[in-house]
């Protein structure tokens, strides 16, 4: 689902495709992670023909689950054993790095990418091996990526989280420009679970039963006290930290003076464009949102 606001931009389906049969390719490509943390040989996702190339014994490993195929090679997500020793990995084998998800960006976004199913695979692996319902133990699906429950039926699909992130843009008629017009503005807030304590745009989960336009209004109302309207879908993207969807909004300051608790959110404050820092990063719809205001209001 595209919009006007976006860019054309790389897809995950571009080179991998989500088959649930096993072509049984002489080379596969194995997104291995450790802690979280993605093997790069050479900054790439190693295609092997056997573990035994990239000095990985079969002990080593806790999962190893088919995710599709990718670049016309069947595709894994593994996950190593919690006693698997990743720095004495690092110095045996030559150019070998682990590197968080978010930092695999930045050297390439397509493995960036499928790397983020790969790891959203192996939480819901992990967190679905027993039944919710009555506690059996689960076993995977051979025609969907479901965990199925042998006692009562119960499935388990693959779980996200949705979340919303909004810009909210404002008129404001006691700053005005050269040409006597109102300033537009956008809404930036400083979140403590933020390490940096850099500003950024307000973003929440979704409670059950509320819709997308129903949460921009909630959260915003909640973390900076004023109300908002016109909202309009921006886009979306995964957010594999851990199991999210964000969906991107814009939407127009109705009223109300900013107010924040102090405890979630320190600071909140009203930015002319010149005044926005630069994103550290592209990774996030955060970084499109701010371009957009830049660049259309």
């Amino acid at each position: 689902m595209k919009t006007q606001h976006e860019k054309e931009s790389i897809s995950i389906y571009d080179n991998y495709k989500i088959d649930s049969e096993i072509k049984n390719t002489d080379e596969k490509y194995y997104f291995i992670f450790k802690e979280r943390e993605l093997l790069l040989i050479n900054n790439q996702v190693p295609l092997i023909k056997d573990f035994k190339e990239i000095n990985i014994r079969k002990t080593d490993i806790k999962n190893c689950i088919y995710i599709g195929e990718y670049y016309s090679k069947d595709c894994f997500a593994v996950e190593l054993c919690e006693d698997f020793d990743k720095e004495n990995y690092i110095e045996s084998v030559k150019d070998s790095t682990f590197l968080e998800l978010y930092f695999v960006f930045d050297i390439d976004e397509e493995t960036y990418l499928v790397g983020g199913r790969a790891i959203q695979i192996i939480d819901w692996e992990n967190n679905h091996q027993y039944c919710g319902r009555c506690g059996a133990k689960t076993f995977t699906s051979d025609v969907e990526n479901a965990k199925v429950c042998p006692n009562c039926g119960f499935t388990s699909f693959t779980r996200i989280c949705p979340a919303i992130i909004t810009s909210i843009i404002k008129k404001d008629y006691d700053d005005l420009d050269q040409e006597g017009k109102p300033i537009n503005k956008v809404l930036m807030a400083k979140h403590s679970y933020h390490n940096t304590h850099r500003y950024t745009l307000i973003a929440g989960f979704l409670e059950a039963g509320e819709s997308i336009e129903e949460a921009v209004q909630r959260e915003v109302r909640e973390e900076v006290g004023i109300e908002v309207e016109d909202i309009e879908y921006f886009g979306s993207q995964s957010w594999p930290f851990p199991n999210s969807l964000m969906i991107g909004c814009i939407c127009k300051y109705k009223s109300g003076e900013i107010k924040v608790d102090e405890n979630e959110i320190l600071k909140a404050k009203w930015f002319k464009k010149e005044d926005i820092p630069k994103p550290p990063s592209e990774i996030s719809i955060f970084s499109r949102l701010i371009k957009n205001f830049k660049e259309n209001y």
